[in-house]
């Protein structure tokens, strides 16, 4: 309910929860489901037109059960006094029947959690969980989503590795046509591929090299993304290195990792040719397309290999 208000959604609706399956009764689990649809709907729900329940045949038939009113004015069931002095008693029997079922081991005020959010006063460990859960629904998006377009543009891939044994990602900027394609699709296309890189050290290296206007992502959209990703992208990143790096692409760079995000600044080292690239990733661990392996070897030189002595 709270997701549909943030949402600006107008109608929602609830698949059938098995409450049989986990051992909850049937008609109980009714009466919270409307009670707490209709506490929210009271204080939340002026933006909210329509809630659809969709039951099966053992659902509907609780309908009959169910009175007009399911609780006072704040949606809470209505329970009367007793009149025995064994209060206590009565309560310390129905704790010990609430058992340790997951149900009834959850934790926390999720209405007050999500408040915090809305007010930005989520502690670190609320953030991150949160942000998770995020990630995850892009994740899944990634997963389920044709990228065969973004995919065929060959501007992400992995190959070898570095010299110390970590995983290469090559991004080629040349290959990138961002007026040409769906930002958010080249967004997914790129989780769904990092996604499981990430989850151990790796190196990433930008090929600059003849790209013009039209392959340059803006700095909202790098923002973006670097809010979007988990955090293992971040902290597994060893190094960036930025190969064939122009003076304008080297200022834009500073600034956004200076002010727009943190902890990548220090990872980013330019190489103004592949001379400098191979002191870290060997030649033969590295697919360079053939247009960049042309432009160095016209702009520095042709590439020698080092000369091994023989005994």
């Amino acid at each position: 309910m709270q997701l549909a208000a943030e949402q600006s959604m107008a109608s929602v609706g609830f698949c059938v929860i098995t409450t049989i399956k986990r051992g909850y009764p049937l008609e109980d689990a009714t009466h919270i489901a409307l009670r707490t649809v209709r506490r929210f709907l009271e204080n939340h729900g002026n933006s909210i037109e329509t809630v659809v329940f969709a039951v099966s045949e053992t659902e509907e038939g609780l309908s009959a059960l169910i009175p007009a009113d399911i609780g006072n004015s704040e949606g809470e069931p209505v329970v009367p006094e007793k009149d025995s002095d064994d209060g206590e008693e009565s309560l310390e029997v129905d704790l010990g029947q609430v058992g340790t079922h997951a149900f009834a081991r959850m934790e926390g005020d999720v209405d007050k959690q999500r408040k915090l959010i809305l007010q930005g006063q989520m502690t670190e460990a609320a953030a991150q969980k949160q942000h998770q859960r995020n990630y995850n629904r892009w994740l899944c998006r990634a997963r389920a989503e044709d990228l065969s377009d973004i995919a065929a543009l060959k501007a992400l891939y992995q190959t070898g590795v570095d010299l110390c044994g970590r995983t290469v990602m090559v991004l080629v900027g040349r290959n990138i046509p961002v007026n040409l394609i769906d930002i958010e699709k080249a967004l997914l296309y790129f989780i769904h591929v990092m996604d499981h890189i990430t989850a151990k050290e790796y190196v990433m290296v930008y090929f600059h090299t003849l790209t013009s206007e039209h392959n340059h992502l803006d700095s909202d959209f790098l923002k973006n993304l670097h809010d979007i990703v988990d955090t293992k992208y971040k902290k597994n990143l060893k190094a960036f290195y930025f190969v064939h790096p122009s003076f304008r692409s080297k200022v834009s760079t500073w600034f956004f990792t200076t002010f727009s995000v943190s902890g990548i600044k220090e990872k980013v080292r330019y190489l103004d040719n592949l001379q400098q690239l191979f002191t870290c990733i060997r030649p033969e661990q590295i697919d360079i397309p053939p247009f960049v392996l042309e432009y160095d070897a016209r702009v520095n030189g042709a590439y020698s290999r080092p000369q091994s002595s023989g005994l």
